[in-house]
């Protein structure tokens, strides 16, 4: 092989061939094989890498930070991972789409699509040690993509927060002797408001269930007390923001930065209260359930199985995309998260333990849920159905209104809101620090003022959220909940795994999991299974769950309320506003680099970075 020295942006490595002592540095020279053609070299001197644990590349005087402890760690993947959509989201997926039936699916892109793509994101994390957008080193025309997950994860916490916020008002709410959504008669109740518990359910018509009831307290409660829904005529007219979720939002913000401000040394003793309360609140409120007449009827509901739904292409999408957004990858925290382990860390037990229990998590929510619901419908002389919801009008309505008819519901309601509180606010942390620190390593000098970048980055989620909690926030809610991570994060990681799993290399024959990589951290490689998924399964499930996102959207509605037109192409274009990067980015890098278009795309795609980066 012909020795050439050429730029070092142009370099990848392979094992050093020789080592010398030059004033206790090394000098390492790193040769490359042929790419399509092209051959480099290039000799550089780098700091003796005594006792240096890392991925080449990486150097002695790396100082980043790393996890206080391993469960520091595994609590703030579990924290970020569970969330309020395995509360409030799939008990009434799984109800719905067959009951345990729905479990089939469930599981089996778990362990095809899921799982895989939770792991591969842990050790593209850990080994790079760099966050969304940086570690595209390793494929650097596919940095667009970290920007991409970047951007969606500060969509998120901008109505993200505003949910956390609506539920510390509940819980200062629900500090008196009774529960202001008990009755009517308050200032917010219209003449309408109608107690349903005396009525036997005889005040529903054929075409309206329970859930739907606009007319009971806890309903009235929260759309005309908490959101002032009534004072706003639609999206068009938005009103100002309410100052007591304002109060609310600001706290959120005050938790979020002083959780996040040192880092991973602070989130990682936040996450001991806010990850392990909700299991505990979860148990408490699973046993009180179970004890309730009619909660039976409820889990029996709940874990009806009704094979002939899996007929039904709806319910094989609900599970696809459940299980995605549950585990919660590709919005950049994984990789952030992953970013701060030991290099030897085993990140492939973590990710089995982590996305596992998350998983379990979701169903066994389903009790506590499903058991009150059955107390609810037979309280009132209704069917299951009548009562079963998602969202925040399980919530923020029918769950509330249950607890209300408790003895000590005080009780029973703050446990319940403490829980909503740190649902939210441990996944909130994740994707604010999938922003700080993507965006950190990419910058150097953000990194240098972490704390106040940490500020701005809170308050400019603070700016935005106030669009939410004035008259008309909920529609902005919608909008934003409905585009911001829908299709776009779909969109984003598939191209990840794409980029990953077929163009990560030293050539286009070579990728991620056929690399040492792995093997180099854990002493093992992944198995054929691992590498399957990988290579074909994952990126194939995330094509079809994309196209069908696209086919089955529809234009927006909030009850019975339709959107306009033009809030539709508002929502898409906040989606396009994120895709864009990764095109945008990639003719940039193609255009910005120089050399033949052979060398600009051997370096470009299919490119490891050198020792000395």
């Amino acid at each position: 092989m012909n020795i050439q020295v050429v730029p070092e942006h142009k370099l990848s490595s392979v094992a050093p061939l020789k080592q010398c002592n030059v004033e206790k540095k090394e000098v390492e020279l790193i040769l490359v094989k042929d790419q399509n053609g092209v051959q480099y070299t290039s000799t550089s001197i780098v700091p003796s890498p005594t006792n240096h644990v890392g991925p080449p590349g990486s150097s002695g005087g790396d100082e980043r930070e790393t996890w206080g402890k391993k469960i520091d760690f595994l609590l703030s993947v579990i924290g970020f991972a569970v969330d309020l959509a395995n509360v409030w989201r799939f008990p009434f997926l799984c109800y719905k789409n067959g009951g345990g039936a729905f479990l089939i699916p469930y599981i089996l892109f778990l362990l095809i699509a899921g799982m895989p793509l939770f792991y591969m994101e842990l050790a593209l994390g850990q080994y790079n040690r760099e966050g969304a957008a940086t570690v595209w080193k390793i494929c650097p025309v596919f940095k667009g993509v970290g920007y991409t997950v970047i951007l969606i994860a500060f969509y998120v916490g901008f109505y993200y927060n505003v949910i956390i916020a609506w539920s510390i008002h509940y819980l200062f709410a629900s500090m008196t002797n009774e529960l202001p959504w008990l009755h009517c008669g308050n200032p917010w109740n219209t003449p309408n408001c109608t107690v349903p518990q005396p009525m036997n359910g005889s005040f529903l018509d054929n075409r309206t269930s329970y859930a739907k009831n606009k007319n009971t307290p806890a309903a009235e409660y929260y759309e005309r007390g908490v959101l002032h829904l009534h004072e706003s005529r639609g999206i068009g007219d938005l009103g100002p923001p309410r100052w007591e979720l304002s109060l609310c939002l600001v706290a959120v913000v005050f938790i979020l930065y002083f959780s996040l401000w040192k880092g991973v040394k602070s989130s990682g003793k936040v996450v001991y209260i806010t990850a392990t309360m909700p299991y505990i609140v979860l148990f408490v409120l699973l046993i009180r359930g179970i004890t309730l007449p009619g909660a039976m009827d409820g889990i029996r509901a709940y874990l009806h199985i009704d094979l002939k739904m899996l007929n039904n292409p709806k319910v094989w999408i609900d599970a696809a995309t459940q299980i995605f957004y549950s585990l919660g990858a590709g919005f950049g925290v994984l990789i952030a998260f992953a970013s701060y382990n030991k290099f030897d860390n085993n990140c492939y037990r973590d990710a089995l333990l982590t996305s596992t229990i998350n998983c379990v998590t979701s169903f066994v929510s389903g009790f506590a849920i499903f058991s009150v619901l059955g107390y609810m419908a037979q309280k009132h002389g209704v069917r299951i159905e009548d009562v079963a919801t998602e969202g925040p009008g399980l919530v923020f309505i029918i769950y509330p209104e249950a607890i209300s008819t408790l003895p000590g519901s005080t009780f029973w309601a703050i446990v319940f809101f403490i829980m909503l509180l740190t649902l939210g606010i441990d996944s909130s942390m994740g994707g604010m620090e999938a922003v700080i620190t993507g965006l950190a390593d990419d910058f150097k000098i953000l990194k240098k003022h972490r704390k106040l970048f940490t500020f701005a980055t809170a308050f400019g989620t603070f700016l935005f959220a106030l669009l939410c909690i004035t008259n008309g926030g909920i529609y902005v809610l919608t909008l934003l909940d409905s585009y911001a991570a829908g299709t776009s994060i779909l969109f984003g990681v598939l191209i990840e795994a794409i980029g990953v799993s077929w163009f990560y290399g030293e050539t286009p024959v070579e990728s991620f999991e056929t690399e040492p990589d792995i093997e180099r951290m854990m002493g093992f490689k992944p198995g054929l299974y691992w590498r399957l998924c990988w290579k074909f399964v994952s990126p194939t499930f995330l094509l079809v769950v994309v196209i069908a996102s696209i086919v089955t959207s529809t234009g927006l509605t909030l009850d019975d309320y339709v959107f306009p037109p033009w809030s539709n192409v508002v929502g898409w274009g906040v989606a396009l506003s994120s895709m864009l990067f990764v095109p945008v980015y990639a003719v940039y890098k193609f255009f910005s680099m120089p050399g033949t278009f052979k060398e600009v795309s051997s370096v470009g795609i299919w490119y490891r970075p050198a020792a000395t980066e």
